[in-house]
């Protein structure tokens, strides 16, 4: 007992020894959470800070990217115009020099530029879309740009400047006239900058773009235009005024102190009488020659951390006091378990009679469980026996369609055969030969058209991708042509000055064109306007393909069932009523949509609208 007793009286004050040792390290653990947390705090929010402003420094310059990229060709395709050529070669033609002018004016109207205008070798000016304005470019002399001066040399050029004469900041894409290295002259474009620059304004972060040497071009904050966050020295004002960058504009330099924090560049700014400090982050634009920067005040960043110390040091406190009831509890540990005792007697009590009842309930459920089974496999089967239906309906279909499909390439193929027949008798055998490979590429045609008509009631094997429409309206051609004679139909194709690229499969749209071109063929039979109109147009992410004849048109009660199966208004043996009914299917397996319409000066109005694919976009641009 003796002994027992000794272990009881030693274990107080063990707790008391442990208690004091844990109030003399409190101080010091504190002062460790105090600055080494305010560190580790401070460079946790400075990352997610420039997490953040790496998204905002992204959009930036994928926005001046994107603003610039749409000018950049312009220079060129004008520099081809007739009419610039012709004034460049005869720069004193007064009638050359008005249509010029009206020309550029018109075209900078359209593209929204700042100004165009035309120079001389000799960096004279001698048209310009601003010619009947005050503050005109025409007779100004722009030889000492260097947009002027590499163009004269015969390569393409990039500038940012602001403007001499209009005093007006702008970038300026620069390109020769003239053709076998013989420079006639220059094609200026001028781009206005200010609707990016005004969408920067007023936002979380301050954006800013600089030349190489270091003056700020571009701002959210007006105030720091033609500021430098690099020393003027003598050097780069020289480079600068070489080349009239920034016309009259008085250069100064911005306060500006540069710091480190980890990996992370700061900024110290006194600006209007105040200091602040910034997060900066920049990327160089090569083919522009500018960096684009954005600055993230650190004072957010900072309170950021204070506040996320703030509450580690209160999580710890709440430690320390809960820690502190702990110990004063425990001598009313032994009274709470004996409570705890009872009352978890009862509880299992309780439980016993809960898991009867629970046991009953499941029984109950899986019961349930079993009948829902039953019944989700016979509705499997129903559904099973449903797709079957479908797919033979759908193969029915196809077999039906075969010889519709058919009728237009087997008779090419036997008016090529009876071709080369009579040729290879004339001894004329590389033609008879062309004619055989135009009858290898028809079966080709043909055997494709029998795997599409195959899978018409699955999703097809043929996978959709970028399709040039001059190529599957010129093989629609062969296949219609012969049909349009009979008809003495004319076709005529308007794909615009860039015919569009759609996303199709080319077998498979194919088709819907011959369909389309059969029935207007049709439509216009025997009548006195027997022209058919095949159009194309490019919208930003659509492209419109119309077919229109001048025949009777379609009645509203046609129209409802133009598009079913097995529908048609033709005579006995001269259709199957698929045609259309496969074209409405194919085109939405496209993504896109076919309709059809009687036009207001009459006759069928069919409309196909797809995907336009990213090669239209591109060459539209």
């Amino acid at each position: 007992m003796t002994e027992i007793d000794g272990k009881e009286e030693a274990r107080p004050v063990r707790a008391r020894r442990r208690l004091i040792a844990f109030l003399c390290l409190m101080p010091i653990a504190a002062y460790l959470l105090i600055v080494e947390g305010g560190r580790l705090a401070t460079r946790s929010a400075m990352d997610e800070a420039s997490l953040q402003a790496g998204s905002t420094l992204r959009l930036a310059v994928s926005a001046l990217s994107g603003h610039l990229s749409r000018y950049e060709p312009l220079p060129a395709l004008i520099a081809d115009h007739e009419g610039i050529r012709a004034l460049v070669a005869a720069p004193g033609d007064p009638a050359l020099k008005a249509e010029a002018n009206a020309y550029l004016k018109e075209i900078n109207g359209l593209l929204e530029s700042s100004d165009i205008y035309v120079l001389t070798p000799d960096g004279e000016t001698i048209a310009a879309s601003n010619y009947d304005r005050p503050g005109s470019f025409v007779g100004q002399n722009f030889s000492y740009r260097p947009y002027f001066q590499d163009a004269a040399r015969g390569r393409p050029a990039r500038f940012y400047a602001v403007g001499t004469t209009s005093q007006v900041r702008g970038y300026y894409f620069s390109a020769p006239i003239g053709e076998a290295g013989a420079i006639s002259g220059v094609i200026v474009f001028k781009v206005d900058i200010e609707s990016v620059e005004a969408s920067w304004r007023g936002g979380e972060y301050r954006i800013f773009v600089s030349d190489p040497e270091g003056i700020i071009f571009m701002s959210g904050s007006p105030d720091w235009l033609y500021d430098s966050i690099l020393p003027l020295t003598p050097e780069r004002i020289a480079r600068t005024e070489a080349s009239r960058r920034y016309a009259e504009a008085k250069l100064t330099e911005l306060p500006v102190t540069r710091t480190r924090l980890g990996a992370h560049d700061l900024m110290t700014i006194a600006d209007g009488g105040t200091t602040r400090e910034y997060l900066v982050l920049s990327r160089y634009m090569p083919e522009a020659d500018w960096t684009v920067n954005v600055l993230v005040d650190t004072a957010s960043v900072h309170g950021q951390a204070r506040t996320v110390l703030l509450a580690v040091v209160l999580l710890i406190c709440l430690a320390v006091l809960t820690l502190a009831i702990v110990l004063q509890r425990r001598a009313r540990l032994a009274e709470r378990l004996r409570l705890q005792a009872e009352a978890q007697g009862e509880l299992e009590r309780r439980v016993e009679e809960r898991t009867a009842d629970l046991a009953r309930v499941n029984r109950q459920i899986e019961q349930e469980i079993a009948e829902r089974r039953l019944t989700e496999q016979e509705l499997r089967k129903t559904q099973g026996d449903l797709i079957q239906a479908g797919k033979l309906a759908g193969l029915g279909q196809m077999s039906a369609a075969l010889s519709h499909e058919f009728n237009q390439p087997l008779a090419a193929a036997k008016t090529y055969a009876d071709s080369a027949a009579l040729l290879i008798e004339r001894g004329r055998v590389g033609e008879a030969e062309d004619n055989i490979r135009r009858i290898s590429g028809l079966i080709d045609r043909m055997a494709s058209i029998s795997r599409h008509l195959r899978n018409f009631a699955r999703k097809p094997n043929e996978k959709l991708g970028p399709v040039a429409l001059d190529a599957v309206v010129a093989d629609t051609l062969e296949i219609v042509a012969a049909r349009l004679k009979a008809a003495e139909a004319v076709l005529d194709v308007d794909l615009g000055p860039v015919p569009p690229v759609v996303r199709a499969g080319s077998v498979r749209l194919q088709q819907v064109l011959v369909n389309i071109l059969t029935n207007a063929a049709d439509a216009v039979e025997g009548l006195d306007d027997r022209r058919i109109h095949l159009r194309a147009e490019c919208g930003d992410e659509r492209v419109l393909i119309t077919m229109r004849d001048h025949g009777p048109g379609v009645p509203q009660a046609i129209r409802e069932r133009i598009f079913d199966p097995f529908y048609t208004t033709k005579g006995v043996g001269r259709g199957l009523g698929l045609g259309l009914s496969i074209s409405y299917n194919i085109v939405k397996d496209f993504g896109g949509s076919l309709s059809v319409e009687t036009h207001a000066e009459g006759g069928a109005l069919f409309r196909i609208a797809l995907d336009a694919a990213s090669g239209a976009k591109a060459a539209a641009e």
